[in-house]
């Protein structure tokens, strides 16, 4: 066992967790004290969700000891570890959405106390406080849905708050949020750890660990392989535990002033959405679109597909105008479009691997209306092999690969109709460091081969890395375009607030 402060909040013993005979954890300790920031850092498939999970009760430890508050407890339940003051924000926030926010931050409270009653007064003096100390103002009658992220993510935070967290444990909280709101969420971290409550801190974004964490916990593979005090560890180093390799950064190669005009946008123009988007995209070209939230680059992206449809403007791919508004003759002319969230819109959840990538390929494997098997799992598994998809069965639902090998399976069905376009919206979202890298390295091999790729992302090292230009969008409008070669971070960061 490490060494284990006096004052800890929780301390996990030589905690083991076999699934089938798969070990999933492998005599891990972790402790946490009041007001720390620890941060849980790992690739896809590393640990960090099987020890949060028994942390908060979901799953049961095969061999271990916790002890939390000066309990120890041989078995832990929800339940029970809620009321050791341990709350768990998911990446969906599970939160009630058609309930108001005051009823979502005082709903535990009153379930704990047994009220039969609704007393909207006190439910309220409920929500008020809490958001009171966390320094945020956001109307108490709002129904909860119509919230943007950031502020469902601050009513899960107060709603933990509110039922007397003594650890708030954050998983990915940073994914869907702009530059300025994660600055908010962490300045409220800041403060929760000054009120004396601990804060686990799992995040794929690097430069966000060590801004506000005071120690660093790395698992790879099950076993806790670093750990420290956050002022020790930079990016390469914290890659370098997380991967058990050096990952190389990327850099786009220089664009070609001789290579032809793949894409042309001319007027596009969408109400309430994006306005008069003019440019071209070359062939072997990564273009790069970003902005704040709101700034209008995703309804641009899917109406590039086809999936948003602009009341003015023309869309040509080469010497041919796309139908606006029509996905099906997008797709077959050539664009392919990755969407920003691959469970909902690019996944068919309960299906296969191998049915995942194949299904835009049906018709390339049937003869007199039945399909022929052999060939159509013959190209989807040449294509998961030159992706590198992971996983030992392409039978297998696609759910039960890691985030980055689920992307990958998204890019391996549009790369096997052959796109001359391909739009990433938010190629790297909620994939680990490694598996981002390689992702990146894909998309540079993609352009070699001649597709035009344009990339929507707000996450800037992942533009700096893979866009030669860098259209930059605000209100519906693109208001810069700067060289990704001749631009640092801070300053394509200020150009995207001012």
């Amino acid at each position: 066992m490490d060494f284990v402060p006096e004052n800890a909040l929780v301390i996990m013993e030589g905690v083991t967790k076999n699934y089938d005979g798969v070990v999933a954890l492998d005599n891990v300790d972790f402790t946490v004290s009041p007001g720390e920031a620890v941060c849980l850092v790992g690739e896809n498939g590393s640990g960090k969700s099987t020890l949060i999970k028994i942390l908060a009760g979901v799953e049961q430890a095969t061999s271990g000891r916790i002890t939390i508050g000066g309990k120890v407890y041989d078995t832990l339940s929800p339940r029970l570890s809620a009321a050791a003051g341990v709350m768990v924000i998911f990446q969906d926030f599970s939160l009630f959405p058609n309930l108001s926010v005051a009823e979502n931050i005082a709903f535990s409270t009153q379930l704990g106390k047994n009220r039969r009653l609704f007393n909207k007064k006190h439910v309220y003096e409920i929500a008020r406080k809490t958001l009171d100390r966390v320094g945020v103002d956001i109307d108490l009658g709002t129904i909860v849905e119509t919230l943007p992220v950031a502020h469902k993510q601050l009513v899960a935070i107060c709603r933990a708050l509110a039922s007397n967290a003594r650890l708030i444990i954050m998983d990915e909280p940073t994914t869907a949020l702009t530059e300025r709101e994660v600055s908010i969420l962490l300045d409220i971290i800041r403060r929760l750890k000054k009120d004396g409550v601990a804060v686990i801190f799992v995040s794929h974004k690097l430069a966000e660990v060590l801004e506000v964490s005071e120690k660093v916990v790395i698992l790879r593979n099950g076993k806790k392989v670093a750990q420290g005090p956050a002022s020790t560890f930079d990016a390469a180093s914290l890659t370098r535990n997380m991967t058990g390799r050096d990952v190389a950064e990327a850099s786009p190669r220089p664009i070609d002033p001789s290579a032809p005009v793949l894409l042309h946008v001319k007027d596009l123009h969408k109400e309430g959405a994006f306005e008069n988007i003019n440019f071209d995209l070359h062939e072997g070209e990564v273009l790069g679109v970003s902005g704040l939230l709101g700034s209008g680059r995703t309804p641009l992206a899917k109406a590039l597909f086809g999936l948003v449809v602009p009341e003015k403007g023309m869309i040509k791919l080469g010497d041919k105008s796309i139908v606006l508004g029509d996905p099906l003759t997008a797709a077959a002319a050539g664009i392919g479009y990755v969407p920003e969230d691959r469970l909902t819109e690019g996944l068919f959840l309960t299906q296969s691997i191998v049915r995942n990538v194949s299904i835009g390929r049906l018709d390339n494997h049937q003869n007199a209306g039945l399909l022929n098997m052999k060939s159509l799992f013959r190209e989807s598994g040449d294509w998961l092999k030159r992706l590198k998809v992971k996983t030992p069965d392409i039978g297998s639902p696609v759910t039960s690969l890691s985030g980055g090998n689920q992307q990958r399976v998204v890019l391996s069905r549009w790369l096997s109709r052959a796109p001359k376009v391909l739009i990433l919206n938010g190629p790297s979202v909620g994939v680990d460091v490694g598996s981002k890298s390689e992702i990146h390295d894909i998309i540079h091999e993609l352009a070699l081969s001649g597709i035009g790729i344009i990339v929507i992302s707000d996450d800037l090292p992942e533009l700096l890395a893979t866009c030669q230009r860098i259209l930059v969008m605000k209100s519906g409008v693109i208001t810069d375009e700067v060289s990704g070669k001749n631009i640092t971070e801070d300053e394509l960061a200020r150009r995207m607030a001012s």
